[in-house]
């Protein structure tokens, strides 16, 4: 389903507050949710400026509609587009997009590392996740992405734009109350869906590590400064935390 002009936008998690701001801010209301009507100063001010957008889904008809609805803000421009992981990590440094519109799932990689390695190359680019469904799973994908937020593909183009300018303005959209219970969720021993016969059990401590890191926002690279790891080593614990979390691509849901 690609995004709409009109219609009702469906309910999504969201919280305006700094993107690397949010880590001591866990007592936040956990019922909160983001007012895509609520406009900050700063995505006014982001407004008024050039935000650059690069679009990353593997069907056309979506790129096509996230285009034509951010294309009724004159102030952002779309710099670029990719239809798969690799596609995104060879335009994307050429593009340098001032945030990245992504889906969470790709035919190459899952939407979670995507995010993860466009931000590792440069974290000043904010990703935003497309997502069919804005529930749980949803949210702990933007979480072990790395993402400022995410929404859902049924969006008003107001509310597509607005959000766009939340991120670029340095906003994150996800509950920070919301964020700990997912992590502490995970460090128990969860998984993305919840299914019993999926848990894999209680996480290593180094694995519980890694989450916490990512938890605090941090990319591949900053996780290896601070775990004394080279970033290709991250990567590869990261995915295999990811799989053990049932967050690879094969436990995801059809988008």
């Amino acid at each position: 389903m690609s995004p709409q002009a009109t219609g009702t936008t469906a309910p999504y998690l969201g919280w305006r507050t700094s993107v690397r701001g949010h880590r001591g801010a866990r007592e936040a209301r956990a019922d909160a949710r983001w007012d895509p009507g609520h406009v900050s100063e700063k995505a006014h001010d982001a407004h008024k400026g050039h935000i650059r957008v690069f679009v990353v889904d593997d069907h056309a008809v979506v790129r096509r509609g996230v285009n034509r609805l951010l294309s009724h803000d004159p102030a952002i421009e779309i710099v670029g587009e990719a239809a798969t992981t690799r596609e995104a990590m060879d335009r994307v440094p050429d593009a340098h997009p001032d945030v990245a519109v992504l889906d969470v799932r790709l035919p190459d990689a899952s939407g979670v590392e995507a995010c993860r390695e466009i931000r590792s190359h440069d974290e000043s680019v904010k990703c935003l996740m497309l997502t069919s469904f804005a529930d749980d799973e949803a949210l702990f994908d933007a979480v072990m992405g790395g993402a400022a937020g995410y929404v859902p593909k049924v969006i008003t183009g107001d509310d597509l734009i607005t959000a766009v300018r939340e991120v670029a303005a340095g906003h994150s959209l996800i509950d920070p109350a919301a964020t700990a219970h997912v992590l502490e969720r995970l460090r128990e021993g969860g998984t993305r869906s919840e299914v019993a016969e999926d848990r894999p059990g209680r996480l290593t401590a180094q694995e519980r590590h890694i989450l916490d890191l990512i938890g605090e926002g941090l990319t591949n690279r900053e996780i290896g400064e601070q775990a004394g790891l080279k970033e290709r080593e991250v990567r590869r614990q990261v995915s295999k935390l990811l799989a053990k979390l049932g967050m690879e691509r094969g436990h995801r849901r059809v988008a």
